[in-house]
């Protein structure tokens, strides 16, 4: 006949005191203590619900420097669920968040598996380390195919190169960073696409998908001097402004010369592309930029096919009220979070394929802070249907 044994409190604390002190005591008493509180719990729901148990199953729990398994009660009608497994679930979420911003911190999986060792008492393989990302990949994935907004005054467009693996290959890939200004004057990033090669279909390709996700109206894009790229955007947001990136253009002019004529040119540049002018236009930009074509290509021949229409396109920010020229007339905004992607991946070597960098990117861009900022100043320009 099964008799219950009854203790008083002060020989279940003696009892727990005694185990405590056995080698990994701790991690004993903890698991017993769980274990006993979920059986406990299983009985007084089987005598309301008229349910019997039926067995166990395992659920891992974290203990003072290692992990623990636990053994879960279960009951015959499988709807008997412990509090304490939200406990552990929240517990469980904890580590998988704090893995992934360790890595998203420019950590590999095999250095967060070295400091999950450490603090939990547990060797963590990569591929371990990598499946603790699954929601991380979730969570990015729907931030970056998230509804838009109907309308965004400003848009920057600029690449990033990173080695990536793609099947047997490894290379430095473009990828692309699509940041919006918004009515209200903060920021945010709308897109990080990347496709093998450019070209006019894989642009017009993104700029349907901005449409699908709600972006009706573009004002003013600013893009480096990606092929094609205006033409793409014209055929989706008619009527949008387009302005290439003076400080690629001016990094590109620059490599062309001698290194004695470099200090020259660099001025003369400064004054081709003025920001502060007030009285300035296109036309004139456009006219400072022939003048200075015509000074350097006899020495400079290959300066000659930077006279095409396309060249225009570097000065349309004097269309805009000179106070926030020098704000549209780069895409340094976006290379300034190039440099936080770049932060982050070079201590990887080659990424081994394009989506476990797309993660890292989006990882990056979505936690910037600093664009829910307004942008002050921007306001001035009244082309722009800025929020009150």
């Amino acid at each position: 006949m099964n008799k219950k044994l009854t203790f008083t409190q002060e020989q279940v604390t003696k009892i727990l005191e005694e185990i405590a002190k056995e080698k990994d005591g701790y991690n004993k008493v903890l698991k017993y203590s769980l274990e006993a509180l979920m059986r406990a719990e299983r009985e007084l729901h089987n005598s309301k619900n008229n349910d019997v148990s039926n067995g166990y199953r395992w659920r891992s729990v974290f203990g003072k420097g290692k992990q623990l398994k636990l053994e879960v009660p279960r009951s015959r009608y499988d709807n008997f669920y412990p509090f304490l497994l939200s406990v552990i679930k929240d517990q469980d979420q904890e580590a998988r968040v704090l893995a992934f911003s360790l890595y998203g911190s420019g950590l590999t999986t095999g250095q967060v598996g070295e400091i999950f060792k450490q603090v939990y008492g547990r060797a963590y393989s990569e591929s371990q380390i990598s499946r603790m990302f699954c929601f991380a990949r979730d969570e990015v994935k729907a931030w970056l195919e998230r509804p838009l907004e109907s309308y965004y005054p400003i848009v920057y467009l600029d690449a990033t190169f990173i080695t990536t693996r793609r099947v047997d290959n490894v290379s430095k890939e473009a990828y692309f960073t699509i940041l919006g200004v918004r009515a209200d004057r903060t920021r945010e990033v709308l897109a990080i696409v990347s496709f093998p090669q450019e070209s006019a279909v894989a642009w017009a390709s993104v700029f349907a998908e901005l449409k699908a996700r709600g972006v009706k109206r573009i004002d003013l894009v600013i893009s480096d001097g990606l092929r094609s790229i205006e033409d793409a955007v014209a055929h989706h947001f008619q009527g949008v402004n387009h302005q290439l990136c003076v400080v690629h253009l001016q990094r590109n002019v620059i490599k062309m010369v001698k290194k004695k004529d470099k200090p020259e040119v660099i001025e003369d540049l400064k004054d081709v592309f003025r920001t502060n002018d007030s009285s300035d236009t296109p036309e004139k930009g456009w006219i400072r930029w022939l003048e200075f074509i015509k000074k350097y290509e006899p020495k400079y021949p290959g300066f000659r096919r930077m006279k095409t229409h396309r060249y225009r396109l570097y000065f349309t920010y004097l269309k805009y009220d000179y106070r926030i020229r020098s704000m549209i007339y780069t895409t340094n905004w976006i290379e300034r979070l190039n440099r936080d992607y770049k932060r982050t991946t070079r201590m990887r070597g080659a990424l081994p394929n394009v989506e476990a960098t797309l993660l890292l990117l989006g990882y990056v861009a979505m936690n910037k802070k600093i664009y829910q900022r307004k942008v002050p100043k921007l306001n001035y320009e009244k082309s722009f249907q800025w929020e009150q």
